[in-house]
This record gives structure tokens, sequence and C-alpha cells, in this order.
């Protein structure tokens, strides 16, 4: 048994959250080589990489996974935000059980599912972090009433807007997966306009970032970074830096022998722009998806534009299994069954296309 003794440097896992239109996206683009999963399409005015926005929560964590083998090309993860992934995975399961909503469930095990499968992303996530990348986690801030066990009344503070009844479950799991959270705020002052002190009027309002814990808040680090300071990255890009450095160095060994290549070169080159994000396809004799038909959904289509699926074969497997007649266009499929049955179970709808090509390579 080897004793490991002293810090361990790895990438971070790292939770900003505050209120809408604070300036969590553009304090996010400040961190190594960053690449954004744009949940709610927020980051389209920024001059960022990203790949395309996720319309399913399959499509999502395919788009982890792959950032996952990018490691030392890629710095930082970033998915902006988590609140509107946490609302692609209610959809997904709600579509996987064949349920109009996550109360449907009944006793509370739909939110229980939610819990379940959020933390299997964290997990997944920090597969990310081993592969030295760092991942930043953005999420929109709600006031709720706290009460403590140990005192009377309750009293107003800021908290993860993850879901209404959610919120105890999935907002506690990212907290406690975070290395680094992080609350951004404008700092007020509430001074008095009359000598009584009867009347007053909130001043301030800078951009500010806390990162201890807080009666009216959440946050924490383990840098030793002061309880507050300016909204500028400066202040943590020492944290960072040493870490990206000490991260990427394992992956790097042999085979690197290309040094030269400026890293933010590389991003353009993987992602070149929002349409042309070129997911590493794993198949080798896939014929061109190119030309879909517009009417099948979204979240559907994007999966077979990324795994270059045809029409013809997802009617094969679907009529194979007997759940419609081969000529039945996808775009006639009930919406719950493309939803819950092919993107939910892609990875086995795709597994049995790639079964059959291999069966049939022409």
């Amino acid at each position: 048994m080897q004793i490991i003794s002293g810090r361990v440097q790895k990438a971070k896992k790292v939770v900003l959250y505050g209120p809408e239109g604070i300036g969590k996206s553009s304090f996010a683009a400040n961190f190594p080589r960053p690449v954004f999963i744009d949940t709610e399409g927020s980051t389209t005015e920024m001059d960022v990489s990203r790949l395309p926005k996720p319309s399913s929560w399959e499509m999502l964590k395919q788009q982890v996974n792959w950032v996952k083998q990018q490691a030392g090309q890629i710095g930082t993860l970033i998915i902006d935000t988590i609140d509107w992934a946490e609302m692609l995975c209610v959809e997904g399961i709600c579509a996987a059980h064949q349920k109009n909503g996550v109360e449907d469930f009944g006793y509370g095990k739909g939110y229980i599912f939610v819990a379940e499968e959020i933390g299997r992303f964290l997990n997944l996530l920090s597969d990310v972090i081993e592969a030295g990348i760092h991942v930043v986690l953005t999420a929109h801030a709600q006031i709720v009433k706290f009460e403590q066990p140990d005192e009377m009344g309750a009293y107003d503070r800021y908290q993860l807007k993850l879901g209404q009844k959610t919120g105890s479950r999935t907002a506690a799991l990212v907290k406690e997966w975070a290395d680094m959270v992080l609350f951004i705020n404008y700092k007020t002052f509430s001074i008095s306009t009359d000598k009584d002190g009867k009347k007053n009027k909130a001043q301030g309002g800078a951009r500010t970032v806390y990162a201890t814990h807080h009666p009216a808040w959440d946050a924490k680090n383990r840098q030793g970074l002061p309880d507050d300071f300016p909204l500028d990255f400066n202040y943590i890009a020492h944290i960072f830096n040493v870490a990206a450095t000490t991260a990427s160095a394992p992956s790097a060994p042999p085979q690197q022998s290309a040094p030269t290549v400026n890293p933010t070169e590389i991003i353009p080159n993987i992602i070149p722009n929002q349409q042309a994000a070129n997911f590493s396809a794993p198949v080798t004799t896939a014929p061109p998806a190119a030309g879909l038909n517009p009417n099948i959904p979204q979240s559907l289509r994007d999966l077979m534009e990324q795994h270059q699926v045809t029409e013809a074969e997802i009617q094969i497997v679907v009529s194979n299994k007997g759940y419609y007649p081969y000529d039945t266009p996808i775009a006639n499929y009930d919406p719950g069954f493309v939803e819950g049955v092919l993107v939910g179970a892609w990875q086995t709808v795709f597994g049995v296309i790639q079964n059959t090509r291999n069966e049939f390579p022409f």
C-alpha cells in the first residue's frame, strides 16, 4: 500500500451561480481554453468556442463524453447552465417512463429518478476531471426560505436554482461534488436618508464574488480565497494556471511530438463554428445523413446527424421490433415513442444499427 503525502494537483470542479445577467458566462469564459455546452443558448453574443446546443439529455451526455476524449486540447468544459441541463434530464426521464411530468410518478419517485440521474451525470463529469480538464457549472440563483434546526424562525437565503422540489436533492449533490462554489452578486449597502434612520435607500452595486459561506448564501473554496473580491478572473487565475499545467502533464507523454501548435488555435480546428462541431463519429462505414426530414423531432434529428444515421436505418430497426410498419415516416411516429424509446435509449438503438451495418456492409 502506497501513502501519498502533500497536495495533489488536479483539474478543478467549480460551480458559479448568481442572478441572471450578472456575468457568470463572461467570467467563466476566462478559464483556460474553455469550451461551452450552452444549454440555454445565452452565449450567442460571446466570441467563445462552443458545442451545439443539446436538444436532449442523451445528446448532452454524448457531448460530455466527447470532451473527455479531448484532454490536452480543451482546458475547461463549461456547462452553461446546470439548471437548464437539469430540465433536459427531467424531460428525458419522463419520456423514458412515458410520463407527462415528474409528478406523475407518484410518491416522489420521479424526483428520486432525477437525483439518481444527476448523480450519474456528476460521476461522468468527474471522469472529465480525471482526464485533466477543468469543469465549470454555471447556475442561476433563487431565494428560498431557510430554517436552521437549532434556531427559531426562518430567513431568506440564496441557493442554486435547481428545480422547485428537486432542489433539496440535486442542489446538495452539485455543491458536494464541487471543489469550489462561488456566489456572484451585486454588493449593495443600505444607508439612512433621514436623521431618524427610518428611511433607507440602497447604494453600491459593484459585481462581487463571494467565496466563503454566509448565512445568506452558499459558497466554499479550499484555496484560501478571501471572503469576497471583485468580479475579476485575475483573483483566481493562479489556481487554474497551476492546476491546468499539472493536469495536462500526464496526458502529454511520448507521442505528443507537436508542441509547436498554439493551444488557442486547436479548439477552433476541432469546433470550427456552432454548426460544424465535429463529434467523433465512431462509425467508419456510416452512410451520409444529409437531407433528413425537417419534421423529425429535433432531439432525434440531432442524434441522427451526429452519428450519420439515415431515416431508413431507423425505420428498419423500428419495423423489426414491430413498433411501426417500415414505410411509416419517422415524422409520423408518436412523439412519446420518439423521445422515450428512440432518444431515451439511443445507445441501444444505435447499437442495433451498427450491428446491421456490420452484417450488411454495403
